[in-house]
């Protein structure tokens, strides 16, 4: 069978329905289209690790009855090393432009200000804020004219009452008579005019809390995994992995053994030419070997304790192709 004979047989057998009607169930579902690229995510990782790096990789049991030991999305190790390491799995975060107000003039200033250390064309023995302004105005020239004003949010623009004659009153203003698709629209806009020159890669560490879990936070402790993948597809053309020792991100502030929600990894710089440029922190790697260097054999995987996930086998006998793992 070819491929579209494959996939048609798939859904058929799965979703009892027919090509034509599974995409447009993929289209109209954002959160399944989410779950879908975290699964991609993970099969080119394991082919790239395996492939690139001649690691070993098991999946690990996402259920398990009873406690569950590790918290990551695979186990690896070299060939022909006793010790296994855990890895997590992660895409960075959907909305950073929209959730750092990047589309107004004064937020985008003084988020690039702030992160001023993950930015290569910025001269840190020079004035850094003059450096920023100068950029913006050179790659963004709307923000002096169409978007000089400053936008809200629907729901803002709807609570704020003014006590008196200020710039934020009378944007508001401007904005009252709007509908909530309309402003969003307008934010909208202005957000890909900003992508369009810079992206921003921000992690979305986000975790469950229980008593079997040991967590205090609704982020992973920094101990669940040896090392944290982050596919940054989202904010560039292709699958792209950048590597990390958890151990060595800033803890958060309130427990020390969590990691912290979000991390601004970098950016991605698109030049006029339409070339994209990435930037991140000293913390994170392209070429896994990098970070492999920086674990150690005390924090690997008790091979006692492993809990791989061994349902999957290619082909109808795993009876993946009769939804076998669909509703698990």
């Amino acid at each position: 069978m070819n491929i579209i004979e494959k996939l048609t047989r798939f859904v058929s057998r799965v979703f009892k329905t027919n090509l034509e009607v599974f995409l447009e169930a993929l289209k109209r579902s954002p959160n399944a289209q989410g779950y879908v690229n975290g699964s991609v995510t993970e099969l080119l990782l394991k082919q790239k690790l395996e492939t690139e790096y001649k690691l070993e990789l098991h999946r690990i049991r996402e259920k398990w009855e009873g406690k569950k030991s590790h918290h990551g999305d695979f186990y690896f190790r070299k060939q022909g090393s006793e010790h296994w390491y855990v890895l997590e799995s992660k895409g960075v975060k959907s909305n950073s432009e929209k959730w750092h107000k990047l589309y107004n003039y004064e937020n985008l200033k003084r988020f690039l200000f702030d992160h001023a250390d993950k930015i290569p064309w910025i001269d840190q023995s020079k004035n850094i804020e003059e450096q920023v302004a100068s950029w913006i105005g050179l790659n963004f020239p709307k923000f002096k004219t169409d978007y000089a004003a400053t936008l809200y949010e629907y729901d803002e623009v709807q609570k704020y009452a003014p006590r008196r004659e200020t710039s934020k009153a009378s944007a508001i203003a401007a904005l009252r008579g709007l509908t909530r698709d309309e402003i969003n629209g307008k934010i909208g806009e202005r957000i890909a005019y900003v992508r369009s020159k810079i992206e921003v890669l921000e992690t979305h560490l986000v975790s469950g809390t229980s008593k079997k879990s040991e967590r205090t936070q609704a982020t992973p402790r920094k101990d669940e995994f040896n090392v944290l993948s982050l596919d940054i597809c989202l904010r560039y053309p292709e699958h792209k992995f950048l590597f990390c020792n958890p151990q060595n991100l800033e803890s958060s502030g309130d427990d020390a053994n969590h990691l912290q929600q979000n991390y601004i990894v970098g950016f991605v710089f698109t030049d006029a030419q339409g070339k994209k440029t990435i930037t991140f922190t000293e913390e994170w790697f392209e070429n896994f070997e990098e970070v492999y260097c920086t674990l150690d054999p005390a924090d690997c995987a008790l091979a006692e304790q492993m809990q791989r996930d061994n349902r999957y086998i290619e082909g109808d006998e795993a009876g993946l192709l009769d939804g076998g793992l669909a509703n698990e």
